[in-house]
């Protein structure tokens, strides 16, 4: 039982973690915040890219399988940064945090 546990518990450790908080120094970064407090707590990001979310539009063009429409504004803005051994992904939608994702490398 205890090995499984380990095992387990090493397998967990080894995946991205997605939260809602993000712990750096003694500050909490937390979704909702704003592009500002990213910043400030984070510094500048090592690259940004846009988090791309499709959907679709039924109209006119639904006998032909619907529209699909593409839009930087609707996924997001992904912050990427290398810290202490991690990589972390803030998502920032409408000017807030809305994901925050942190792996170990």
């Amino acid at each position: 039982m205890r090995i499984r546990l380990i095992v387990a518990l090493c397998v967990f450790s080894a995946v991205a973690h997605a939260s809602t908080t993000l712990r750096v120094g003694n500050q909490v970064l937390t979704a909702g915040d704003s592009r500002e407090r990213v910043t400030e707590l984070l510094g500048k990001p090592s690259s940004k890219s846009h988090k791309r979310s499709t959907r679709s539009h039924g109209s006119r063009s639904s006998r032909r399988g619907g529209v699909r429409v593409s839009s930087k504004d609707q996924g997001g803005e992904q912050w990427r940064y290398r810290r202490d051994g991690h990589v972390t992904v803030v998502t920032i939608v409408d000017g807030r945090v809305s994901d925050i994702e942190d792996e170990r490398l």
